[in-house]
């Protein structure tokens, strides 16, 4: 890669940025992604002191797994692409649960990760790791913006072009407010420090709660969703053909819900299940079959076999 090539990744196209991001909402941004990782730096002294307790260990395994579904079934593979139609207080709950994992708003996220998808990995991706310079020191500078690095980018993604369908929803309109999101990330902490108090009945389960299952849950949440930016453009299999470097990492499916299959849905990106090959887990196509049998989702796109032999790489 040419020093030019890396110079223009730096740039963005005018037409999809709709101004610079609010310094009071640049702080903001900092205090979400910084506040987890200070979180975990303080975890040793923390369990020294106070300890971890079922209660805690609990509290996480119920809510991870709730937003974490907000984020794969609704921000992305819903309200993103289109993999399903959904009643309308399924698409709530899914913008609240993806919410409290402190990733933005839904207009935001869905407006950025558009924009990747139209880009990737080209000029105007916000967040290639592959547009930052020459070898191994260009390519390290690359995967710590694509992983998290982008965040704290000046420009904001126009909401008008790449979100017009969501701006016209009143409800996630709404959810998206500045004000509303605020309460649905404080809730993200609230939740865990009031059934800590419920479940012990004590101040210390409460605090110790809100620590392992408030904001070591939104760490973890966080860089796995940061690693599929990453780490999934980087290393891995190419199973499909795609016109940029997406690819399946194995060992980040579980805990991304099926996300790490990330090179199908590069290869076709509306199908609402990523891990399409034998073997390939993905618990979020699951929970959206859950939904389908219950009658909560709707013209669910599942993969064509067609598509997908179509789009095979030869062996």
């Amino acid at each position: 890669m040419t020093a030019g090539v890396a110079e223009a990744g730096n740039r963005t196209p005018q037409p999809d940025i709709s101004g610079t991001v609010p310094w009071p909402e640049r702080i903001a941004i900092a205090v979400f992604v910084i506040g987890p990782i200070a979180g975990v730096l303080g975890a040793i002294p923390f369990l020294w002191g106070w300890g971890i307790g079922w209660t805690d260990v609990a509290i996480f395994a119920f809510l991870y797994p709730l937003n974490a579904i907000g984020v794969t079934v609704g921000y992305h593979r819903h309200f993103t692409h289109g993999g399903f139609k959904a009643k309308r207080w399924l698409r709530i709950v899914l913008a609240i649960l993806g919410g409290q994992a402190m990733q933005g708003s839904v207009v935001r996220w869905v407006a950025d990760h558009r924009r990747h998808h139209k880009y990737a990995d080209q000029e105007g991706d916000p967040h290639s790791p592959w547009l930052h310079g020459p070898g191994v020191w260009g390519l390290t500078k690359g995967l710590y913006h694509a992983h998290m690095g982008w965040l704290f980018s000046k420009d904001r993604t126009s909401r008008s072009k790449y979100c017009p369908d969501l701006l016209k929803d009143k409800d996630i309109r709404f959810l998206s407010l500045d004000p509303v999101y605020a309460l649905i990330v404080l809730s993200t902490f609230l939740v865990p420090f009031a059934l800590g108090g419920l479940l012990t009945w004590s101040w210390h389960g409460a605090i110790t709660a809100m620590f392992w299952a408030g904001v070591l849950r939104v760490f973890a949440g966080d860089h796995i969703t940061f690693s599929i930016n990453s780490i999934c453009h980087v290393f891995g299999r190419t199973d499909f053909k795609t016109r940029d470097k997406a690819r399946n990492v194995w060992w980040l499916a579980i805990p991304s819900f099926g996300e790490s299959w990330h090179n199908l849905h590069h290869a076709d990106p509306t199908c609402a299940r990523h891990g399409v090959l034998k073997g390939q887990i993905d618990i979020s196509a699951r929970v959206i079959w859950i939904f389908e049998r219950l009658g909560w989702a709707w013209d669910v796109r599942w993969p064509d076999h067609d598509r997908i032999t179509a789009r095979r790489v030869s062996p």
